[in-house]
Formats: structure tokens, C-alpha cells, sequence
């Protein structure tokens, strides 16, 4: 199954929706707070200014390899991200793509009032902020008005690499996404020009040495300079003009623009929630995963506190924490036990599978 046969995309509404948990950020921890959460009856509404969910590693790095994942000795970010959506697929939560949370407010019953900026309302009890770095905007091309062409023969990103097959590419950058996609694109392309404004890299060796290979044999140019001006017709991208260090302002027609000079981290809206922030990060407690707002939490490389180790793992360790020192906030009337998966009748019904019997 597809990663959208597991995504439950809520409904718009005017209403102000009601949960237990509001989730800022669907890469893989928020995934997984949406799992510890259900584990302890909290129902969870996920929201990402993404219009995917997998977060930075989805956006980045969808089929590089990750080692580092307990029992997994090797999956790509599209696969952990559609295991992840697997395991939380019987607590049923709610996704809200595309929309950046942009108030967060405590109301005088203790719970938050939440809105996006597509106009999204919550009340819920608790909020888990797991936004990674915060926000990722593409580093863009310093030309003005060639931002026409975004998203149309101007990429910061590839959603789709057959949009480049059998066409004139021209890649800007010189970090491992250039390089990479260079590589990856070279035979498959009509043409492949790598454009860096020195030449030096920021790529792994191997690349860069396999890129000058592929250079040598004809498959392939690369060029020094700098993209400082287009030319269009009817509408359409048809060449840039391209200042090399040597002063000259040469012309390059092509199909497509592909563009990786890095992505900014921002903190955008959060900077704004009253919470105490240390270098751009949300301080947090080492016990409860929540910070200087109680009912807050903060999860995954968002967050800092002494020996913070910026790993999924350790964010995945982190829901955990936060999800019991949740449950106390969602169901105050009721102890939290810790139970396990493997012998607990009732998480297994929460799961949705049989509790197996001893022969």
C-alpha cells in the first residue's frame, strides 16, 4: 500500500475541532508521538506545513538509506516513513497538510486554542511540538523574476525525476543533493550541465570525482559561474545567461532549472508562543519532554536540554516520556500504568490485534 492509503486527511471545517493532542510536525517522531499517544487512549490531530508527511527526511533525502534505526539495519525515509503510518494506522489520526500552525494559545481552562494559517481551529488538552529545525525554505536564485517559472521548469526539489527525462537540465549548487541528482539524472537526461559558481565542493569525494569521470567522457558539463539573468519566449524558460568567474556572461538554453543551494531552517510562528528558547531550539525537561508551558511539549531535533543528541531514535524516545506525562493532563481521573505491548490484553485491543494464547 501507497503512503496515502494510510493517511486520514481531515475534513475542512468551520467548526473549532475538540482533540486530546494537537501533533505540529509529521516527520518521523511526530509520526511516532501519534503511536505513544494511542497507546494511552489519546486521540491526536497531526498538522505540517508540508503538504506530505515524512518531514525532513522526505523532503531531502526520500531514497537515501538510514542505518540507524532499532532493528531496521537499513531503510530508506519513504520506507520508515510508510512503517510508521502502518503502526499508527488503528488510532486514526487526523492529518492536516500544507497548513503552518500560527497561534498557540493557553485558554483560562488549561486548555490551548490552536489555529493554521488556512484558518483551522483547535481547543485540545495538550500540544506536542515536533517540528524538526523548524520550517525548511529553499535558498532561492537571487534573479529577478524568474521565481515566474517555480514549479514549472524552476525546481528547488524533485517530487518526480521522469519530469527530467529526455530534457535539457541545467543543476545549480555544489553540495551532495547537486551532486547527487547530477548523477542520478546523467543517461536518463538529453543533456546535463552541473553550474557552481567555484570549483570546490561541498559533495562527497566520490561524487565529485565520479561527476569530473562522466565530464571527461562527454557525458556531462560542468561549468564555473553563476546564473544572473534568462531569457524567455511565450511564456517559457529558454535559456539562462550564466557569469563565469572569468567575467564572461555566457548564454545556456535548457528545459529545466534545477537548483540546491541549501535549505534555511526557520522557527517561524514559534518564535512567537511565549515558550523559552536557547539558540533557536525550545528548552525543554528531561523528564517530561515539556517546556517552559505546561501542557506543551516539544519532541525530536526541536528541542534542547543537557547531553540532546539531534537522532530519530532519541526522538522517538522522547514521545514516549512525553506521552505518559500527556496522559496525566488528557485523563486525570485515571493512573497510568506502564503496560506492554507484547502481554497486555488491553493495548492489544487499542492495537486492533488478538491477544495470543499459551500452549
Amino acid at each position: 500500500m501507497a503512503i496515502e492509503d494510510y493517511l486520514t486527511i481531515a475534513p475542512k471545517t468551520d467548526e473549532i475541532i475538540e482533540t486530546d493532542a494537537v501533533i505540529v510536525g509529521a516527520g518521523p517522531v511526530g509520526l511516532f508521538q501519534v503511536f505513544e499517544l494511542g497507546l494511552l487512549e489519546i486521540k491526536a490531530h497531526v498538522v505540517d506545513s508540508l503538504k506530505m508527511v515524512g518531514g525532513q527526511c522526505m523532503e531531502l533525502y526520500e531514497h537515501k538509506p538510514i542505518y540507524d534505526i532499532p532493528a531496521l539495519p537499513v531503510c530508506t525515509s519513504r520506507e520508515l516513513t510508510e512503517n510508521l503510518l502502518k503502526q499508527i494506522h488503528p488510532f486514526g489520526p487526523q492529518f492536516h497538510l500544507g497548513e503552518e500552525v500560527t497561534i498557540v494559545r493557553k485558554e483560562e481552562d488549561g486548555r490551548f486554542y490552536v489555529e493554521t494559517d488556512k484558518g483551522t481551529r483547535f481547543m485540545t488538552k495538550t500540544v506536542f511540538i515536533a517540528a524538526g529545525v523548524g520550517s525548511f525554505q529553499p535558498k532561492r536564485l537571487s534573479v529577478p523574476g524568474i521565481e515566474k517559472f517555480e514549479g514549472t521548469q524552476l525546481h528547488y526539489q524533485v517530487k518526480d525525476p521522469e519530469l527530467f527525462y529526455g530534457k535539457n537540465i541545467v543543476i545549480c549548487g555544489g553540495g551532495d543533493s547537486a551532486l547527487d541528482w547530477t548523477l542520478n539524472l546523467v543517461g536518463k537526461a538529453e543533456s546535463v550541465i552541473l553550474l557552481h559558481r567555484r570549483d570546490g565542493f561541498r559533495a562527497q569525494s566520490a561524487s565529485v570525482a565520479k561527476m569530473r569521470e562522466l565530464c571527461e567522457n562527454w557525458e556531462m558539463q560542468f561549468e564555473v559561474g553563476q546564473v544572473t539573468g534568462f531569457e524567455e519566449k511565450d511564456g517559457k524558460l529558454t535559456e539562462i545567461r550564466v557569469t563565469g568567474d572569468d567575467g564572461v556572461v555566457r548564454r545556456m538554453p535548457l528545459d529545466h532549472l534545477l537548483v540546491f543551494f541549501g535549505l534555511t531552517p526557520k522557527l517561524g510562528p514559534i518564535a512567537d508562543w511565549g515558550l523559552e528558547i536557547y539558540r533557536k531550539q525550545i528548552v525543554v525537561d528531561t523528564e517530561k519532554f515539556q517546556t517552559s508551558i505546561p501542557g506543551i511539549f516539544a519532541v525530536g531535533d526541536i528541542n534542547t536540554y543537557p547531553g540532546k543528541k539531534k537522532l530519530i531514535l532519541c526522538g522517538f524516545h522522547e514521545c514516549a516520556l512525553a506521552a505518559f506525562a500527556a496522559a496525566d493532563i488528557v485523563h486525570p481521573e485515571k493512573k497510568t500504568l506502564l503496560q506492554y505491548t507484547t502481554t497486555s490484553p488491553k493495548l492489544h485491543k487499542v492495537l486492533g490485534v488478538e491477544t495470543p494464547t499459551l500452549d
